[in-house]
């Protein structure tokens, strides 16, 4: 399964599509059932940017089928350097430029203790995904950022100005089968 094959479910979750599909419906769907990943997985990667353009471009070759998600300690040293799909290769870099303000503007919703997370414990709220680059080239090697740029934007930026950033991360990883 590609994310081309999911096209029609992403599309009926957009609110533009009438209520939009829920995310409890989406994932009660019998293809998305099927992948038997974790719900957050699922929520970052699928509901939430399953149709963005850059992601189609970097992942939609991936067979969704052959991933096994496992929520791993991933260390800041390694995150620092880690790179994200190629449609965006700069939007880590971005992001780390001005790591208060992405989490100023972390303080409402689902965003709400975000900054008390990055000031109390170094760390992010919620953890990002990352992916076994072994899944896009058989021949390459270590994990890339595939949800959660901004997340690790902020991490990088961060370590730069010299506050404080825990030594090691939840991440979710998404190996080969």
């Amino acid at each position: 399964m590609k994310l081309t094959d999911l096209r029609e479910l992403m599309r009926r979750r957009r609110p533009d599509y009438g209520l939009g599909l829920s995310f409890a419906a989406f994932r009660a769907d019998p293809m998305i059932a099927s992948l038997q990943w974790p719900d957050d997985v699922v929520e970052q990667f699928l509901y939430d940017h399953g149709d963005h353009g850059p992601f189609e471009r970097d992942y939609g070759h991936v067979d969704l089928t052959a991933i096994v998600w496992t929520l791993e300690m991933v260390t800041a040293v390694e995150l620092s350097t880690m790179p994200t799909g190629l449609s965006e290769a700069d939007c880590i870099e971005t992001f780390a430029l001005h790591p208060g303000h992405y989490v100023s503007v972390r303080d409402s919703g689902i965003h709400v203790g975000v900054a008390e997370m990055w000031r109390d414990h170094g760390t992010w709220k919620r953890p990002p995904l990352l992916l076994d680059r072994r899944l896009l080239d058989s021949s390459a090697s270590g994990l890339q950022v595939l949800e959660g740029r901004t997340r690790v934007g902020i991490l990088r930026g961060r370590l730069r100005e010299n506050d404080f950033v825990a030594a090691t991360h939840e991440a979710w990883v998404g190996r080969p089968a």
